[in-house]
């Protein structure tokens, strides 16, 4: 009788556990699985047309990039990897080198006057996905814009 109460008490609590997991728990199983996650800028190095940003800027880079909005993901096609490295666009892309624990990530960010691709490598991975980040678009136009007078 004892047995029973006990076994029935601990199926209860792994019932239960697995019903509705700690919020703890939950967070570190989708931050390990994340797309677009957030940045700190002391893990991460930009350089756009071939130079470092540094202070103020990477910190707005880097904080347009954190609150940037999800839209949708974009499928790579096997063999495709290179014309979403290098978009026939001619734009140039803030190139975010991104240090986590063991991983290095490489964002290439692409930013148009609507919104921003942005493709994300890892080992041998690559994923396409767009975002909306004003701070980005926003010094991305106005920077061609002042090419375009030039």
């Amino acid at each position: 009788m004892t047995w029973t109460f006990i076994l029935i008490t601990i199926a209860g609590i792994i019932l239960k556990f697995l019903t509705s997991p700690p919020s703890a728990l939950v967070g570190w199983v989708l931050n390990k699985f994340e797309l677009h996650p957030k940045l700190e800028a002391e893990n991460s190095t930009i350089t756009y047309d071939e130079e470092y940003l540094e202070g103020g800027k990477k910190r707005n880079v880097i904080d347009s990039f954190n609150e940037a909005q999800f839209l949708y993901k974009n499928h790579i096609f096997p063999g495709k990897e290179a014309s979403y490295l290098q978009p026939e666009t001619g734009s140039m892309p803030y190139i975010i080198y991104y240090n986590k624990k063991n991983k290095k990530i490489t964002y290439h960010v692409f930013a148009y006057e609507n919104h921003v691709d942005v493709v994300k490598q890892w080992k041998k991975k690559m994923v396409s996905y767009t975002l909306d980040a004003d701070y980005i678009q926003k010094i991305t136009s106005s920077d061609n814009r002042l090419l375009d007078n030039a």
